[in-house]
């Protein structure tokens, strides 16, 4: 970036495994952090690769303000803010099959994209797609791709095998809330690893989507994700839905179903009960008053002869 912001690097470079950040280098730190357990490890035992890996990093952010240059006298900029975002990797299928990939982006939009098949590019990127394709570029990277990327996936694989292949199942809660006619039905899960999961709105059995609004996969604070999936339905719809949840942690796809809230009389009887004690304390003290009134002009005990004190009633009132 040209302009982050005050306190802010200018260049980032993060290595994601299955979805989860494992390293972390920046130009305010300019050393190679791994973040996650297994990756500590594996650097404890071979110092020498932090040590690589951090050279490596520097010199991509050297290329880095190469790139902001070329790419701003491509689009004839002369100032301001702008970005580059490079993305490349490789993934190993359940079929054992592999797949890479490079992308490069300037100012969010994309500029050229290289797989092991071919090469896309927008009208500005031509010249840099020329030059791929002429020199050693495009073959480095495809071998990149096809043989480097893989190797090293199957070693981060073997290093972090114990933690990468644990599952923590989601927990799951649903809830409605009920506005202006329409019932807004939640589906949250929360707690669960791996990443992939797949989580659904169905109605009378059959799988919704385009009505559905998802607030995307986020990483929790202790390696675990969180994501939630709503809908908006009639209220007299409400049971009707249920949510359905998939998860490598679940042996089958879950259903979970709104409760809606049961009311409860208990409160109104206890508060009619209380008002009817209430009202015959105060007109018990009354006839005792009255009765006391009445003995100050003959016979107290006389007077209350007629009142029979309920149980447990103060004995202060009648002394």
């Amino acid at each position: 970036m040209t302009d982050p912001g005050p306190g802010l690097p200018w260049f980032v470079s993060v290595g994601y495994m299955d979805g989860e950040i494992f390293v972390h280098y920046d130009s305010t730190t300019r050393r190679y952090v791994p973040r996650t357990e297994w990756m500590k490890a594996a650097g404890a035992v071979n110092p020498e690769y932090g040590e690589r890996n951090t050279r490596i990093a520097q010199s991509n952010e050297q290329n880095g303000l190469v790139s902001l240059d070329m790419l701003q006298e491509q689009y004839n900029q002369s100032g301001g803010s702008h970005t580059v975002q490079r993305m490349y990797g490789c993934d190993i299928l359940e079929d054992g099959t592999t797949r890479g990939y490079r992308q490069v982006a300037y100012d969010g939009r994309d500029f050229i994209a290289f797989d092991k098949d071919m090469m896309t590019a927008v009208p500005e990127a031509v010249p840099t797609k020329r030059k791929w394709e002429d020199g050693s570029v495009a073959e480095r990277q495809k071998h990149y791709l096809e043989e480097t990327c893989v190797q090293w996936l199957w070693k981060y694989l073997e290093h972090g095998k114990a933690e990468l292949g644990r599952t923590e199942q989601p927990e799951v809660r649903v809830w409605g809330k009920e506005a202006n006619g329409i019932l807004t039905l939640s589906c949250r899960t929360h707690g669960f690893y791996p990443r992939p999961i797949a989580v659904s709105w169905v109605k009378d059995g059959a799988v919704l989507g385009q009505d559905t609004h998802s607030g995307g996969i986020v990483p929790n604070s202790d390696g675990t994700y969180h994501t939630w999936v709503t809908i908006e339905a009639l209220p007299g719809d409400g049971d009707k839905y249920q949510c359905r949840v998939e998860h490598a942690s679940l042996p089958q796809p879950g259903l979970y179903s709104w409760e809606r809230p049961q009311s409860s009389l208990v409160p109104i009887v206890v508060g009619v009960v209380i008002a009817i004690v209430a009202v015959a304390i105060v007109a018990g003290v009354g006839l005792i008053i009255y009765r006391h009134q009445a003995g100050k002009s003959g016979d107290v005990v006389g007077a209350l002869g007629g009142f029979v004190a309920p149980s447990g009633a103060p004995s202060l009132a009648v002394m």
